[in-house]
């Protein structure tokens, strides 16, 4: 018997090894093919405005996405593989370019719209590139200069637009690309018309009426008119771009980013297996298998999905190695609760699984609840962060729940573990006692005694809080306080680019330092124009490779509104979860608690002069929906001793106190553990990681942090105080008072 216990076990062992070996030589080559995002590569994004071109005209759809597919066929031309094209909302367009080297080329591409228009000598609008068809081509004019020629679809129109031109004063047909009301004028431009620097290609006398074809004459090398034919076939746009905020990343911040990250990630990865080897021995292991299987499947499924991964993306993906492991945490520690009175092995497998597997749903909703109002709301970066924390959540789901509690059951069965209680989950043959009930550790902390000392603990860091921001206010990014970021790749004297700034009339309103780089934020919104020369100046006379972020006040006010938005909508659908679940007055608790979290870290962000950003919003959404999960993991085990040892009907509320405490010493150390194995790749980021997601690992280090002590000494009171005050109230009859816990079967029983 034991010959064939040794035998099953070494052929699990084996196909474990086998499993893990094959994700470990696979995820490499699966991470070579994924579509990494500009920040990992370089690369450009800009967000437009799209308006139509006609004042008195309305955009309509129909528009947006002609414009959409427009710029799509502009992009082919600059031969990027993936771009990433979105249309936000009803009148914007985000653009993404990964991989671009040259920003200024592919900005001017895109935005160089290709608006043909025909005007009068007077610059009135005659016709629009509406009546053009067929492919535009390069040819040669009567003197065998490159010229470009216009095939014309609209012939009625082309024929009674030129009639008449033809019967005015100054009989002249001027074709302009993308003619700008505020700059351009044929009066002014009649001697640069047809000019490489003009936005006049061509002025023409018309001495009748006609419906031919169009020659294009100018100045054009043959390069010029290559690419102005392959702009106007690329689609003639029917609206008017206006560049609202954009981001360019250098190829060498991205690469360095990718690799620190990535570094940062291997070394998460085996400081939490390692710290769960080191708890739960053979347990662990197989947790720290899941882990790599789970990391190789939330690839997989990003890269099936065509996922484009980011620096938020990983971090995400980090973050949920923490959280994966929360959930082997639950259910390991009512295993060994079981085993502590004398069940025997395969009985506490079954028991301690089957009782952590609804505050793992439960827990994972919650998150999920604020991944999805992050991917609905959230824009660039944040939608992607969410993207990957929505594939995490249910890849734990399949792996740490399913895969590893199959596997361990394998185990198990063998009987190979029935007697090496230790070596299976690192439990002390010494500590088990024959009791009929679980036994409750750390008898002498009394928390509810002392809630009045952590609610004014509480309440004094929150005075020092509120005070420090009345009077120094927070360090907001240009998301929020729109402008221009300029991060320069030095760790030199900038004294030279800042005279040179000022000289330019630009108002430099703060200057941060770290050991790679130096980041100067302008008050002004930098056009395309400035942009480019400012980037190329930075690079050709001070040798310095830039991002530069822009933000104009329309992004930055729908951004402070999408941010408010999120939070309130996060936590009106948690609010109802738990309410479903639970009762209302354990939402009410948890919500409450999650107030505090968010706020504490706001506050620690205000004191230290933290730069509040974007991707500082889906930092708090985490936070909200992670903090949520340290609650519920002890609201679940009240819930269950309020049930089983006081048949939901408390009386006294001394025993309220007795059940509070009870279930705060159950789950001190798993809540402890799970914070702590969700922490780990978080402090890893902060040592090895990129330093463009620091603030956001910030944020998270600090929510969490606050999360655990708001779910251990904040919300377990608030409920206490609520409970004793739902029990004090006289009942009307027995039926109303059955009817206080919405029951739903298959989840509440």
């Amino acid at each position: 018997m034991k010959k064939n216990n040794k035998l099953k076990m070494l052929i699990g062992l084996i196909l474990v090894v086998i499993i893990t070996a094959a994700c470990c030589y696979f995820i490499k080559p699966l991470m070579n093919k994924i579509n990494f995002g500009l920040d990992l590569q370089g690369g450009f994004e800009v967000l437009y405005e799209v308006e139509p071109l006609k004042e008195d005209e309305d955009l309509t759809q129909d528009m947006l996405y002609s414009t959409y597919k427009s710029i799509l066929k502009r992009i082919d031309v600059l031969g990027v593989s993936e771009p990433e094209i979105t249309i936000e909302g009803d009148n914007r367009i985000r653009v993404k370019l990964a991989g671009i080297t040259n920003a200024e080329d592919a900005r001017n591409t895109i935005s160089s719209t290709a608006v043909l228009s025909f005007r009068d000598y007077n610059d009135n609008l005659l016709m629009t590139s509406d009546v053009l068809g067929g492919q535009a081509k390069v040819t040669k004019d009567e003197y065998g200069k490159p010229a470009v020629s216009l095939n014309i679809k609209d012939t009625d129109t082309f024929y009674e637009v030129t009639k008449k031109v033809k019967n005015m004063t100054n009989n002249i047909m001027v074709i302009w690309l993308d003619y700008d009301e505020d700059v351009d004028s044929y009066t002014k431009e009649k001697n640069t018309c047809g000019s490489s620097s003009s936005h006049c290609l061509s002025a023409a006398t018309v001495n009748k009426a006609f419906a031919s074809d169009v020659i294009i004459q100018g100045n054009f090398s043959k390069e010029e008119a290559t690419s102005l034919v392959e702009l106007i076939n690329s689609g003639a746009l029917p609206t008017k771009l206006t560049e609202i905020s954009s981001k360019t990343v250098e190829a060498s911040f991205g690469e360095d980013s990718l690799n620190k990250t990535l570094f940062a990630g291997i070394i998460g990865i085996i400081l939490v297996i390692i710290l769960m080897i080191t708890i739960y021995r053979f347990s662990g292991f197989i947790a720290g298998i899941g882990l790599i299987i789970y990391t190789f499947l939330s690839f997989l499924i990003f890269y099936l999905i065509n996922g484009v991964l980011t620096l938020p993306g990983i971090a995400a993906m980090l973050l949920g190695i923490g959280m994966a492991v929360d959930a082997n945490v639950i259910s390991f520690e009512r295993i060994k609760e079981n085993l502590l009175i004398g069940k025997n092995l395969n009985e506490s497998y079954e028991i301690g699984n089957k009782s952590s597997f609804t505050s793992i749903i439960d827990a994972n909703v919650t998150t999920i609840i604020a991944a999805i109002i992050m991917f609905i709301l959230g824009q660039s970066s944040v939608k992607g962060f969410a993207t990957m924390l929505i594939i995490n959540i249910i890849v734990t789901i399949l792996i740490m729940v399913y895969l590893v509690k199959y596997i361990l059951k394998y185990f198990v069965k063998t009987g190979f573990f029935d007697n090496k209680l230790g070596i299976f989950i690192g439990i002390n043959k010494k500590k088990i006692k024959k009791e009929k009930e679980i036994q409750i550790p750390y008898q002498k902390l009394d928390f509810v005694h002392n809630q009045t000392k952590f609610i004014a603990f509480t309440l004094i860091l929150f005075l020092i809080g509120i005070i420090s921001y009345i009077i120094t206010g927070a360090n907001y990014g240009v998301d929020f306080s729109g402008g221009t970021s300029i991060t320069i790749n030095t760790t030199t004297d900038v004294s030279n680019i800042n005279d040179y700034l000022i000289e330019n009339d630009y108002h430099i309103e703060k200057e941060n330092r770290t050991s790679q780089d130096v980041s100067l934020t302008l008050s002004e919104v930098l056009n395309k124009d400035e942009i480019n020369n400012l980037t190329k100046i930075l690079k050709e006379d001070y040798k310095l490779d830039s991002n530069i972020y822009v933000v104009s006040k329309v992004v930055k006010q729908e951004l402070v509104k999408n941010a408010i938005k999120s939070l309130i909508i996060a936590s009106i659908g948690i609010i109802i979860y738990v309410a479903i679940r639970f009762r209302f007055n354990y939402a009410i608790s948890g919500i409450i608690a999650l107030i505090h979290d968010v706020a504490f870290t706001f506050l620690f962000f205000a004191i230290f002069k933290i730069q509040i950003d974007s991707i500082f919003i889906a930092g708090i959404l985490t936070i909200i929906g992670y903090s949520i999960n340290d609650t519920i993991v002890t609201f679940d085990i009240i819930r269950e001793n309020y049930k089983n040892k006081y048949k939901n009907n408390i009386k006294n509320p001394k025993d309220l106190d007795d059940l509070v405490n009870i279930s705060i010493r159950r789950t001190l150390f798993r809540s402890i553990l799970t914070t702590v194995t969700t922490i780990i790749p978080v402090i890893v980021l902060m040592v090895f990681g990129s330093k463009e997601i620091l603030n956001f690992n910030i944020s998270l280090l600090v929510g969490f942090i606050a999360g655990v002590y708001s779910s251990i000494f904040i919300s377990n009171m608030i409920w206490l105080k609520l409970e004793k005050r739902r029990i004090s109230k006289p009942k009307k009859n027995k039926e109303n008072d059955e009817i206080q816990e919405l029951k739903v079967r298959g989840i509440n029983c």
